[in-house]
């Protein structure tokens, strides 16, 4: 009886949220008191950024089922999403917060750089299975390299508006630089891979079936396990106010306007529920490594990354029963 009424009180989605948000809280008290060996984590994080969640996102865009699904609405919602959190986020940190160009530019990208790997492909799968998983391969397929371009562009644009000297570079080799990154990321060589097999027509079955089965299963849990080891090296590192707000930015007011948005450009029920819960995801370690790597705003990063995964686990519950509500 209490097992019913259990299952009536709570959404379908609740499990799925509750199962991510333990993993990665399982994974970060791991890391707290130290019940694994000293790089360990580093050795976990390698194999699911280089191996395991690749080889899901293989799989999945060479065996998913796209009939039906139209990406250029879905491109459209979530990245106009993008666009206006990202002005958002960068006017917050900049007006109230008195911070310099590229300070603004960092709150930039921690208020939109959803975590869309680590932490989305096994939450979009626990809660809308393996349709809604493609969905989410298809922003993915675009999602790294468009966020890759404007960062840079901005972070370019802003060490000039600060008064910067920047090393001279010419667009040719900026752009070939850029390529060599990209294809050598691992992600990128995962959707393509998956692309490539998909245009075969082969079947992935069989003895290669099992093999990529095998490593595609485990990416999620341990892509999860790896992200709450991960936020023991974050923490909190001041800012708490800005990285508050930047925080409550990616948790409230994307999923807000994807919600909007998704409604503007007329997204079928379960598209649009799909943009609306990756915008509500907590920002990634993208935003920290990308402070770092331009010298600036890693600490507002550290703080607002730190926050949002810890309140993720109800504002996002709460925008899936939102999208709910409205889509059906």
């Amino acid at each position: 009886m209490r097992t019913v009424l259990l299952q009536v009180a709570m959404p379908p989605f609740a499990e799925a949220i509750l199962y991510v948000f333990l993993l990665i809280a399982f994974g970060y008290a791991v890391a707290l008191f130290g019940l694994l060996r000293e790089g360990t984590a580093e050795g976990v994080a390698d194999f699911v950024f280089k191996i395991g969640v690749p080889v899901l996102l293989f799989r999945t865009i060479a065996t998913a089922d796209f009939e039906g699904i139209s990406p250029w609405p879905l491109w459209a919602t979530y990245f106009c999403t993008i666009t206006l959190t990202w002005m958002l986020s960068h006017q917050m940190v900049r007006r109230a917060f008195d911070r310099d160009v590229r300070g603004g530019v960092v709150a930039g990208v921690g208020g939109s750089f959803s975590n869309l790997a680590l932490l989305g492909l096994p939450f979009i799968d626990g809660v809308y299975g393996h349709r809604g998983l493609a969905m989410l391969s298809l922003i993915l397929s675009i999602h790294l390299p468009l966020m890759m371009v404007a960062t840079i562009v901005l972070f370019r644009w802003a060490a000039r508006a600060d008064g910067m000297a920047l090393r001279t570079e010419r667009p040719r080799d900026v752009a070939i630089d850029f390529l060599r990154q990209l294809s050598r990321n691992p992600l990128v060589i995962g959707i393509l891979a998956g692309g490539a097999y998909r245009l075969t027509g082969l079947p992935l079955d069989g003895l290669a079936g099992r093999l990529v089965g095998a490593l595609a299963g485990v990416a999620g849990p341990l892509a999860l396990f790896s992200l709450g080891m991960g936020l023991r090296d974050f923490g909190l590192r001041g800012h708490l106010f800005a990285g508050s707000a930047l925080a409550g930015i990616k948790l409230v007011a994307m999923p807000a306007i994807a919600l909007v948005l998704a409604w503007a450009f007329a997204l079928p029920p379960l598209s649009a529920k799909v943009a609306v819960a990756s915008a509500s995801l907590p920002a990634g370690v993208n935003a920290w490594l990308i402070a770092r790597q331009f010298n600036t705003g890693f600490r507002l990063a550290s703080t607002s990354v730190t926050l949002g995964t810890a309140a993720g686990v109800v504002t996002t519950g709460f925008w899936l029963f939102v999208a709910q509500a409205a889509f059906g």
